[in-house]
């Protein structure tokens, strides 16, 4: 019966560890995603040139496309989305978290 109860207690003790790391692993990465989300993105109604001023060019530029024309501009971490040469919505890649959760394997 001793033995047992030792054997319960060891078993215990390595689930609390591995729930604590799993449950510190998740907090991180909840921080690093409202970090990134956190970023400065062009603001709606922004026009191409201050989009270009203020974060540089462009890696690809597509469009317009419809009526009225629809344009997107896509940079290392983001798009932007342009009606006429205005900003209506700028959106932050789904890999631009992904990747800083993964840099640095080192953390915990």
């Amino acid at each position: 019966m001793k033995g047992w109860t030792l054997g319960k207690l060891v078993g215990g003790t390595a689930l609390a560890g591995m729930l604590g790391t799993a449950i510190a692993a998740d907090v991180l990465l909840i921080e690093k995603v409202r970090e990134r989300m956190m970023r400065t993105l062009p603001e709606n109604g922004l026009t191409t040139t201050e989009v270009e001023r203020d974060f540089g060019q462009p890696r690809q530029r597509y469009g317009p496309v419809g009526q009225p024309p629809i344009s997107r501009w896509d940079y290392e971490d983001f798009s932007v989305f342009f009606e006429y040469d205005l900003v209506i919505e700028s959106v932050l890649h789904h890999d631009a978290v992904a990747d800083t959760v993964q840099e640095d394997p080192a953390e915990p």
